[in-house]
């Protein structure tokens, strides 16, 4: 990116949803020692209060459920009356966990889950690309998943929600070809976030406990927050319309090509000697 390009997207304003801890709480962390002012939402009031006292710049803060349209809908009229500058960047970053198996799931865990991943990515589409539209500039960047390229077993719902946020996402890409407004996937890989630990996990349909399934994603972590916000960053400033973030991505995202069916018992095989090394 040339500097020119790099002062007109520094300095402006930014939107980022589930900033109260994890991923969103380090991107306005990073955006906001970059100049942005940045408007920071939430359902989980204590740690959006965290987060406002750790930026520094021009801070807007709403708690926020993102399963709520209207709600969507208020936080972005709040933010064009709030924002100092034009909006460079709407995050839509809110997201939880789940799982289960496909045959003995609850199915309003599913819905809980597909109401924040999939549909609160929507409604905060919806609610802040007129303002893009009408600025002719700015992006709409939504966290899909690595889960968002390849199935996993006993999160079927996840991968469902990630699957579906990247297929709205490139259809909107198409739908602003010709605008200022970009549309953007981010697949995050393993980040060491609390979204395991606030995960719903009926532990006795996988037969492992919840501190096993935590303390497992935990050893398999390949990505600090801070330094994934480093990179979705950098991803949106450098104009990419898919930022792919850790490793563990990438490697994804290759098996995904080379292997696109059976891929599993590669990544099986992977893990079994990761485990004997180890051990």
């Amino acid at each position: 990116m040339t500097s020119a390009r790099r002062k007109a997207v520094e300095g402006r304003t930014a939107v980022v949803t589930g900033a109260a801890s994890g991923i969103g709480r380090s991107l306005a962390q990073r955006l906001t020692a970059h100049g942005y002012a940045v408007a920071i939402a939430d359902i989980d009031e204590h740690g959006l209060k965290q987060t406002e006292l750790s930026l520094n710049g021009p801070t807007f803060t709403k708690v926020l459920d993102v399963r709520d349209a209207d709600a969507q809908r208020e936080f972005a009229e709040q933010v064009r009356n709030w924002a100092p500058t034009p909006i460079a960047a709407v995050f839509n970053n809110a997201g939880v966990t789940l799982g289960s198996t496909v045959l003995d799931t609850n199915p309003s865990d599913d819905e809980w889950l597909w109401d924040i991943n999939f549909h609160g990515v929507v409604y905060g589409t919806r609610a802040f690309l007129p303002i893009l539209v009408e600025q002719n500039s700015g992006a709409i960047v939504n966290t899909s998943s690595v889960l968002g390229l390849a199935g996993w077993p006993t999160h079927s719902a996840y991968c469902a929600a990630k699957f579906a946020v990247r297929g709205f996402t490139d259809a909107l890409r198409q739908e602003l070809r010709g605008t200022g407004v970009k549309a953007i996937n981010v697949h995050p890989g393993g980040i060491n976030t609390n979204i395991v630990r606030n995960g719903r996990f009926p532990t006795e349909e996988v037969g492992v406990t919840r501190e096993q399934v935590i303390n497992e994603f935990a050893a398999t972590a390949m990505t600090e927050p801070e330094k994934a916000a480093e990179i979705i960053h950098r991803g949106v400033e450098n104009g990419k319309a898919r930022i792919l973030v850790g490793p563990d991505a990438y490697m994804f995202d290759a098996l995904m090509r080379l292997a696109p069916t059976n891929y599993y018992g590669f990544l099986e095989f992977l893990q079994s000697v990761r485990r004997f090394f180890v051990r």
